[in-house]
């Protein structure tokens, strides 16, 4: 310290000066740097707190996204679950149905093996069926000819009959088509009798004999005594010539001779005609359904023949039935029909020749 020149007031020399000049400048730097390393240190606080501030908004805002995407991990989750619930129920509804389904698909794979061994069955056995089939269809054609005459119903079993034989289509089979056609030719050049007509017709005849008039209901009654007196006025011999000729027509009756008189009935007698009458058209049905041409034509010429003497010939009804049964009388039902046997023995020995070599 005693080495720092003293200040006396007298003007130091020049080199002296130029000595202290680095010293007071270094002193002035060394006395800045305490000054800028608290702005450094405060710009070092300063920024730390910044980034520290811009740091802990940083994390704020990472945890509120980590949150909400959190909460939506949450949400997703419980629709995740959910529909893996749904799923797993659609699951199980899915295996309850395939279960159904194989079981439906067992059994129509049994039912579709049973129905390949029946056809498999009915492969080989479809001749003898064909067979059957024609054999049945000639012997109801017979059965129509035979039993009720129905030739129709014949022609329809046999055209029936020679299709089934065309669908096969084996010309080992020609024989037995030439007889069936033989035979439907035969139908076809027989007359047509409409047997069903006429049984109709003689039904509407027995309904209609209950209300036919008798001829002993049309007798003319004999005039009242008090008829002649009535409308006179007061002439007196127009009167008496009137009761004169009423006296004498009481003592002549005028009839005529070539037609008898209608016979007079019973109440009990008629009720009978009437049945009777009702017999003898149930019996010419009945021949016609036999086809007994005679016994038809005698119950119509009795009916006939009952009709003409016992009912009022010149009734609108009586005449309509009169007619009916005269045309009946003459309708001709006695057709011999044609017997089916020989195309029935043919159809047989090809079924015995075709089992024979089965065997």
């Amino acid at each position: 310290m005693n080495d720092i020149p003293q200040d006396d007031g007298r003007r130091p020399a020049p080199a002296a000066q130029d000595a202290s000049a680095p010293d007071a400048a270094r002193r002035v730097r060394l006395s800045r740097r305490p000054a800028m390393a608290m702005g450094i240190a405060a710009f070092a606080v300063a920024l730390f707190a910044w980034q520290w501030y811009d740091s802990r908004s940083e994390i704020n805002a990472l945890r509120q996204e980590l949150a909400r995407k959190l909460a939506d991990a949450d949400t997703e989750t419980k629709k995740g679950r959910l529909i893996a619930e749904q799923v797993r129920e659609a699951v199980a509804e899915t295996q309850i149905k395939l279960g159904v389904l194989e079981s439906r698909l067992a059994e129509s794979q049994g039912q579709q093996i049973a129905l390949e061994a029946l056809y498999q069955d009915l492969s080989r056995n479809r001749d003898e069926w064909a067979y059957a089939e024609i054999e049945q269809s000639l012997l109801i054609a017979n059965q129509q000819l035979q039993l009720a005459g129905n030739v129709k119903a014949a022609l329809i079993a046999l055209q029936a009959a020679d299709a089934r034989l065309q669908r096969m289509n084996r010309p080992q089979l020609a024989g037995l088509r030439k007889a069936i056609n033989r035979d439907l030719e035969r139908l076809k050049a027989l007359p047509y009798v409409d047997w069903v007509g006429i049984s109709v017709r003689i039904d509407n005849l027995i309904t209609a004999v209950a209300s036919l008039p008798l001829a002993m209901d049309t007798r003319p009654l004999p005039e009242p005594p008090g008829a002649a007196a009535q409308g006179g006025g007061d002439n007196r011999w127009a009167r008496f010539w009137r009761e004169a000729w009423a006296e004498l027509r009481q003592l002549v009756r005028v009839q005529q001779m070539d037609k008898p008189e209608a016979p007079l009935l019973a109440p009990s007698q008629a009720f009978f005609l009437r049945e009777n009458l009702k017999l003898r058209l149930i019996g010419a049905r009945l021949a016609l359904l036999a086809r007994d041409d005679t016994s038809y034509k005698a119950d119509l010429k009795a009916a006939r023949d009952w009709l003409g003497r016992y009912y009022d010939m010149r009734n609108n009804q009586v005449a309509s039935a009169a007619a009916a049964l005269r045309n009946l009388h003459e309708a001709d039902i006695s057709i011999e029909l044609p017997d089916l046997s020989a195309s029935i023995e043919v159809v047989r020995s090809y079924r015995a020749a075709r089992e024979r070599g089965g065997r």
